[in-house]
C-alpha cells in the first residue's frame, strides 16, 4: 500500500536482508526514504558471519529499520516475532549454492521449499498482496535455446538448488491463483559486486589470486556466465516491488551479455595486477556450460536497464575487497 498521507511510511519485509544482495536491497531502500524495513536473516553459518554484521551494522537503531533473527523453518517463531501489515514480501532468503545441495538435498528443500511456504502462508494471513521472490538462473538446467527466455517450458534443473527454485514459482503460482496474491518470481543470473558471498567464483577467485594460491579451474575454461552487477539487480527488485500490472510474472533479471571462465579469470588479473596460478579441475556435477538472459521481458515490464559493464564492476569489487575483513 502506498502512502497516501494517512500512512507516512510503506512497509517492506526483506528476508535474506543481512546478506549479499539483501543488504544492498536495504541500503537503496532507507535512502531512497519512505520506507521501514524489517530485514529477516537467521545468520545462517554457510561463510563467516563477519560479513553479515557488517552489512546491517549500519542500520541498527534507526527507527525506520528493524532486524529479526529467526529461521523460515521455525513457523512459531516467525508468528511471534514479525509483525505483519507489510505493503511488500521480498523473499531473497534461501540455502545458496548448486554444488553444497548435492551434498545436503534434504535440507535445501526444507529451507527453500518448507521456508518460502511458511512465509507465504503468512503473507496470506496478513493480507500482503505483494511477494518477490529469488529465483535463479540455475532452473533453466542445460538449455539449448540461448539467450534463455521465460517463455521456456518444460523446465529440466540439474541439481536440488535449482530444483528448490522453481518448487518455489510454483507455490508462488498456486497462492497467486488462490489467494489474490502478486507474485513476481525473479530469475537471477550469476550477480557479483561488493559483499558478494565468499564461495562465489569472483570472491573466491579473487581471494586466492591476492594470497598467491592456485586458481580452480573446473573444466576446459569454457564455461560462460551472464554476470549481473548487484546495483543493476536491485534496480530491477526495486521495480517489482510496484509492478501490479498482472497477478503473477516469471522475469529473468541478468546482464544480457556472458563472460567466459578465462576472461572473468583475465579481468581480475588485470584490476589486482596479479597473475593467476591455475589448477585444472574436473568439471563438477550440477554446473551448467552457460548462462544468458532474455532481459526483454524485464525490460518491458520492469523498465530494467543494466549498465555496469563487467569490469567496471569487477574495479568496484576489487575496492571493496581491499576493505573487507578476512575470511
Amino acid at each position: 500500500m502506498a502512502s497516501d498521507g494517512s500512512r507516512a511510511l510503506r512497509r517492506a519485509l526483506v528476508t535474506g536482508g543481512a546478506g549479499f544482495i539483501g543488504s544492498h536491497l536495504v541500503d537503496a531502500l532507507v535512502a531512497e526514504g519512505g520506507w521501514h524495513v524489517t530485514v529477516l536473516d537467521n545468520f545462517d553459518p554457510y561463510y563467516d558471519l563477519t560479513l553479515k554484521e557488517q552489512n546491517v551494522a549500519p542500520h541498527l537503531g534507526r527507527g525506520v529499520y528493524r532486524l529479526v533473527r529467526a529461521d523460515l523453518r521455525d513457523r512459531s517463531t516467525l508468528e511471534r516475532d514479525l509483525e505483519g501489515g507489510y505493503d511488500v514480501v521480498v523473499h531473497l532468503a534461501a540455502r545458496a549454492g548448486v554444488r553444497p545441495s548435492l551434498t545436503d538435498p534434504v535440507g535445501y528443500q526444507q529451507v527453500n521449499v518448507t521456508g518460502t511456504q511458511n512465509l507465504l502462508e503468512l503473507t496470506r494471513c496478513w493480507g500482503t498482496k505483494q511477494f518477490v521472490f529469488a529465483s535463479s538462473s540455475s532452473v533453466y538446467g542445460i538449455n539449448p535455446n540461448p539467450p534463455w527466455s521465460e517463455e521456456e517450458r518444460g523446465l529440466e534443473p540439474i541439481s536440488p538448488y535449482a530444483s528448490t527454485k522453481v518448487s518455489g514459482e510454483l507455490m508462488g503460482h498456486v497462492y497467486s491463483h488462490l489467494y489474490g496474491i502478486r507474485f513476481v518470481a525473479l530469475r537471477l543470473f550469476t550477480v557479483y559486486g561488493p559483499r558478494q558471498r565468499p564461495d562465489l567464483a569472483i570472491h573466491k577467485f579473487a581471494r586466492l589470486m591476492r594470497a598467491g594460491d592456485p586458481v580452480p579451474m573446473y573444466g576446459d575454461g569454457s564455461s560462460r556466465r551472464d554476470y549481473t552487477y548487484v546495483a543493476d539487480i536491485v534496480q530491477g527488485v526495486r521495480a517489482a516491488m510496484d509492478y501490479d500490472a498482472s497477478d503473477f510474472e516469471v522475469i529473468n533479471l541478468g546482464n544480457d551479455r556472458t563472460v567466459g571462465l578465462r576472461q572473468m579469470i583475465e579481468t581480475l588479473e588485470g584490476v589486482l595486477a596479479t597473475k593467476a596460478i591455475i589448477a585444472h579441475q574436473a568439471e563438477q556435477p550440477g554446473d551448467v556450460p552457460q548462462t544468458w538472459a532474455n532481459i526483454a521481458k524485464a525490460r518491458a515490464l520492469l523498465g530494467y536497464a543494466p549498465g555496469t559493464m563487467f569490469e567496471e564492476g569487477v574495479v568496484r569489487f576489487a575496492a571493496w575487497l581491499c576493505r573487507a575483513p578476512e575470511v
